[in-house]
């Protein structure tokens, strides 16, 4: 038990550099990883010829318990299995996007190709935003999250809920 204890505490002091506690209130801005990330997934779709539109970052924990009744008590299909808290929405480490077309309507079509590459814009969107160190929702085996993008920097929900973060710097210290 006291080797397990000397374990997690060397691995504690190990990733300091990327981690902090911080208070467990509500975040209000996206990440600066995340926020990078979102800029040059949107600059790098559009160099394909795609207009990426980005639909959702932080989330009150309010508006997560919502999205989460929609489907259940309130009317709608179920767009997430994540209620208020349990989201990395909630912590400034996720997005959604969606395609906007010429006339400015936004879709949330996976096989549109727009630019005619013969390759699904949406798809080329996910593979931009994984080779930019995102986690797609698309690859999930259990819900499928097409719109969802999250950098999570191997945190738990859990341990975002006990004050966990990523330091600022995080992503460019890795």
């Amino acid at each position: 038990m006291i080797s397990l204890i000397y374990t997690l505490i060397e691995l504690q002091e190990r990733n300091s550099h990327i981690y902090y506690v911080e208070d467990k209130s509500q975040t209000s801005e996206l990440h600066p990883a995340v926020e990078q990330g979102k800029e040059h997934l949107v600059e790098q779709a559009s160099e394909r010829g795609i207009d990426v539109v980005i639909t959702d970052g932080v989330r009150t924990k309010e508006e997560q318990e919502r999205l989460y009744e929609q489907g259940r008590s309130t009317e709608g299909d179920i767009v997430t299995y994540a209620s208020g808290g349990e989201s990395y929405h909630n912590y400034g480490l996720a997005i959604d996007f969606a395609l906007q077309l010429d006339d400015g309507n936004v879709v949330w079509d996976l096989t549109r190709d727009d630019n005619s590459n013969g390759q699904a814009d949406w798809m080329e969107v996910a593979e931009i935003a994984k080779n930019l160190g995102f986690t797609w929702g698309g690859d999930w085996q259990s819900f499928k999250d097409y719109p969802h993008l999250q950098m999570d920097f191997g945190l738990s929900i859990r341990e975002l809920q006990r004050g966990k973060r990523p330091k600022p710097e995080a992503l460019a210290e890795e």
